[in-house]
């Protein structure tokens, strides 16, 4: 078994300020993790550090290939065609419709020819099930469908790690057990995914494997 995220004796900072402390942790390809713990516990700056927001300092990070500790400005943008990152206020530009929101992200990270374009919104779309409303703004959009429209945003790439910051987080009941199955489809395809949650419901209902943050370290929660 591979691992596609390997950090050993880590260490989170935001600024100079130590947020998590001995990191030790090891993510295969193809796992579903969750990653729990309160507010302030440190879980997003973990994600922000896996995706180059937050510099890694101390420690070894490595994920998709790319070792963040020796990591350029430069090489960013090619890191993060490589991770889908969904957030939990879906963060979609609202004066644009569904298909200009994908598009956008297609032709930011390289994509050119119109044709493989469309080819590709489409293919995203009709994973998460919302082929119907390309042309659709994102206010006219439900909560669950605009967090739909992240994910298929997330995977435009053909990612090899989804990272997700309490996607569920601003939905109800219904629609998260929705979004929860639309990942859980994701991760039966092949794609790693590490999701940062403090809902023990969803690893109740859904479980796999847990990480937990607390006390400034990372450690190994029993399911």
């Amino acid at each position: 078994m591979i691992p596609i995220i390997k950090i050993n004796n880590g260490s989170v900072f935001q600024h100079d300020r130590l947020i998590i402390n001995n990191i030790n942790l090891e993510i295969i390809e193809g796992e579903f993790v969750y990653l729990i713990g309160r507010s302030g516990s440190g879980k997003s700056s973990l994600l922000k550090t896996l995706y180059a927001d937050l510099p890694a300092k101390d420690g070894s990070f490595k994920i998709a290939g790319y070792d963040l500790c020796s990591l350029k400005r430069k090489d960013i943008p090619m890191l993060r065609r490589k991770i889908g990152i969904v957030f939990q206020d879906f963060q979609l530009l609202y004066d644009r419709n569904v298909e200009q929101n994908l598009s956008f992200v297609l032709k930011a990270t390289g994509w050119e020819d119109e044709n493989s374009i469309n080819k590709r919104i489409d293919e995203v779309l009709q994973l998460v099930g919302l082929q119907c409303k390309r042309k659709s703004m994102p206010h006219q959009l439900s909560g669950g469908e605009q967090q739909s429209v992240a994910i298929a945003r997330a995977l435009l790439n053909r990612p090899n790690v989804i990272l997700a910051d309490e996607p569920t987080g601003n939905l109800d009941p219904e629609t998260t057990n929705d979004i929860m199955k639309l990942l859980m489809k994701i991760r039966d395809n092949g794609t790693t995914i590490l999701m940062a949650t403090h809902n023990y419901n969803l690893i109740l209902k859904y479980p796999s494997r847990v990480i937990s943050c607390a006390n400034g370290t990372i450690t190994e929660s029993a399911k």
